[in-house]
């Protein structure tokens, strides 16, 4: 064992002693004999003894009691002891990453520094170690999680690992305990951008095991068993693959050697920063820090050595955990949707909830068939389609069977999968199918007599047991609801589009609905995958109220004689998924305003007037402002045509960006202060976690109660803050 006069590790206990609630990634050390004389493989397990679903993590005292288990065995391979070192972690996981929970607390910039530089301590342990280090990678690997690994000399990766990452340019930091520096030189830069910029900025995407072998992350992936409580069988034949290394085996190493070979030449690199660079400007504009920085370090990794790269790292670390926009992100993540989400306001007892064995689905168009291809999906029950023909009903059918193969020829599920899915999926035009269904759901057009009809009529087939749905974006669940005999089974359930990949579902009690009803509804979307949030039955509920507020000031300050381009753009500072006329073009200009009208009608003309160049644009059958608004365009080109112009008129009272902005924000902070105080939803947190999983929008304002806080805007309108 190290003295004390040389553990390096003794300078940063004071940076464990103000975390003092961390839970400790302790590190178990075990010996194993390998076959054939071979010598001991000393495995460091690293469990915090939490039970099986409390993620590891790597807090101050984790890091440096992993840095003295480190030492300690490199002593014992210099004294010969151990040929060879190996990392694994309990069941389902190598380590979740560093602890953002106790990291958020930190404000002191020089902090942060000793955090980041007692990370790389550690780490240096592994990567300057005398004997050969391998990380048996069985879990989830995320952010310092897979750095550790990425710290080994070799890696292997189970079939149960689910995500591995590096996310940090999504969670306003940078990956800082060497993973920007090793990654490019392990995977190639191109590769390496995949992980670290394109991966973390397109909804945080991560690797499974599979995915992470093939682009290099692991140099053998193997199966991990058909019990995901125990890591044995991954571990035996991980154990078995080392072994061969250490051996020298002329087809394990020629394997290992061809699976390392990627393109490292200057003009890939050359490409990977031109790539990254274009795709944070085009994400974030350049007001989010940390993406920036990550760029920055990707491109000083290039020329620097590790210890250079390892300096600049602890820099930009300090910098960025002391800044608000982690404070916001990591409010975002772990308050809101780790936290929030799984502990929604007034969701029943879960014990209520009815099960559900057939659904449903009022319609055949688009939207009808995401519907559709969800609840099969997840809830693997069959699901009925109608519509007003057979030609819809066929068209319907066949366009969801076929989205169940496309993800079967992506390799996302398996033939037979797709083949079982897509057997689920029927259709009809008598709504007589919905005779023996559990829960049935409309997504009709957004008129409410038509809804109401569509309700009574199925009341008069479903069973007594059966619920009612509603997909609304906007109308009354208490309107449609008066028209049945039985309003208490009547329930707003609305899906964000693409329902495939949003996560929210506003949930929509009427006045009469039971908590058995709401249970069923809450159970249903954990089981769909989906986040629900109870809101109020108010015009437009959450998400599309404060879209709409914020998109008709900015087209009310364009209708008053703004120019256009400063208009869309006011709002780039705020760093939002896509501009507002881009998503008036994706929302649907009739749509958009239908919404606004329903809010006028509730509100009145000050806070939601509806624009007459919008129905003039509708009129003149105008489908946007842009003559691009196709965010996938290689024309990025801002141009209003000729013709589209000439339909509108507009005032003489023209206003900067930045008094847009700031009429914006305010606009926000009071249409949030009304919903509160309406009791729309229980807390500033749901309005944050129906912004981020229904909008989209960015953890760095924290969704937006934060952000209004920090703008002064809660301030200037409401006299207090959110926070």
């Amino acid at each position: 064992m190290p003295t004390e006069n040389t553990d390096r590790f003794s300078e940063f206990e004071y940076v464990a002693a103000e975390f003092a609630d961390e839970i400790i990634t302790h590190s178990v050390v075990t010996d194993i004999e390998l076959p054939e004389n071979l010598g001991r493989l000393a495995l460091i397990t690293l469990d915090n003894n939490a039970g099986p679903k409390r993620p590891t993590t790597l807090g101050p005292g984790t890091l440096i009691e992993f840095g003295r288990a480190v030492d300690a065995q490199a002593e014992r391979a210099r004294a010969g002891e151990i040929v060879a070192l190996a990392l694994i972690g309990k069941p389902g996981f190598l380590v979740a990453g560093a602890d953002l929970g106790s990291m958020k607390s930190v404000s002191d910039p020089k902090l942060g520094e000793a955090m980041a530089e007692l990370g790389h301590a550690a780490y240096d342990g592994l990567l300057d170690f005398p004997v050969p280090t391998f990380a048996f990678i069985n879990g989830l690997a995320l952010g310092g999680g897979l750095e550790i690994a990425l710290a080994c000399q070799y890696r292997t990766v189970s079939t149960h690992a689910k995500a591995l990452g590096l996310p940090e340019a999504y969670l306003g930091l940078v990956p800082g305990w060497g993973g920007v520096f090793q990654t490019p030189y392990l995977l190639g830069p191109e590769n390496a951008l995949t992980v670290m910029i394109k991966n973390p900025l397109n909804n945080n995407r991560t690797l499974n095991g599979k995915a992470a072998y093939e682009i290099g992350l692991a140099d053998a992936l193997f199966d991990g068993g058909d019990d995901p409580s125990t890591t044995a069988p991954f571990l035996d034949a991980s154990i078995a693959w080392a072994t061969r290394v250490l051996q020298q085996d002329a087809e394990t190493i020629e394997t290992l050697n061809s699976h390392r070979d990627h393109d490292f030449s200057p003009e890939a690199w050359d490409r990977a920063l031109a790539e990254g660079r274009a795709i944070v400007e085009a994400k974030t504009g350049g007001y989010v820090p940390a993406p920036a920085e990550v760029m920055d370090l990707f491109e000083a990794a290039r020329t620097s050595t590790r210890k250079e790269s390892a300096k600049a790292q602890c820099a930009a670390l300090s910098k960025l955990i002391a800044s608000h926009e982690f404070a916001n992100t990591v409010y975002a993540f772990l308050d809101v949707v780790q936290k929030r989400s799984k502990r929604p306001a007034g969701a029943p007892d879960p014990q209520l909830a009815r099960p559900l064995k057939k659904v449903g689905v009022v319609g055949a168009g688009l939207m009808a068939g995401q519907l559709a291809q969800v609840f099969a999906t997840h809830l693997k029950v069959p699901v009925v389609m109608t519509d007003l023909d057979q030609e819809r009903v066929n068209r319907g059918v066949a366009a969801v069977r076929a989205n169940f193969e496309k993800l079967a020829a992506k390799g996302r599920i398996s033939a037979s999968d797709a083949e079982q899915l897509a057997s689920l999926i029927s259709g009809s035009v008598s709504q007589d199918v919905f005779s023996d269904a559990d829960f049935v759901i409309e997504a009709i057009f957004e008129e409410i007599e038509l809804k109401k009809k569509v309700l009574r009529q199925l009341e008069t087939i479903v069973s007594p047991e059966c619920i009612l749905a509603s997909n609304t974006s906007s109308l009354s669940i208490t309107e449609m609801s008066s028209a049945l005999e039985h309003p208490e089974r009547m329930i707003g359930f609305h899906f964000f589009n693409p329902v495939a990949v949003m996560p929210l579902v506003e949930l929509v009690r009427g006045p009469e609905t039971t908590d058995e009803v709401l249970a069923t509804g809450f159970v249903t979307a954990q089981k769909l995958r989906k986040t629900a949030v109870l809101v109020h039955d108010a015009p437009a509920f959450v998400v599309n109220r404060i879209l709409l507020r914020m998109m008709g000031e900015v087209q009310n300050s364009f209708d008053e004689g703004t120019d256009a381009h400063t208009a869309d753009h006011a709002l780039d500072p705020m760093a939002l998924p896509m501009t507002p006329f881009t998503l008036l073009a994706m929302v649907g200009l009739p749509v958009a305003q239908h919404v606004t009208e329903s809010l006028n009608k509730a509100f009145g003309d000050e806070r939601f007037p509806v624009s007459p160049n919008i129905q003039r644009l509708i009129d003149g059958q105008k489908t946007a402002i842009w003559a691009k608004d196709d965010a996938s365009s290689d024309d990025k080109t801002e141009t209003i045509p000729a013709e589209t112009m000439d339909l509108m008129s507009f005032g003489d009272s023209p206003q900067s960006a930045e008094e847009l902005l700031t009429r914006v924000q305010d606009a926000l902070a009071e249409e949030i202060g009304l919903m509160l105080d309406e009791g729309v939803v229980a807390d500033p947190e749901d309005i944050d976690l129906c912004m981020i999983t229904g909008a989209g929008w960015p953890l760095h304002l924290g969704g937006i109660t934060p952000y209004l806080d920090q703008s002064g805007a809660s301030e200037r309108v409401n006299g207090r803050t959110f926070h």
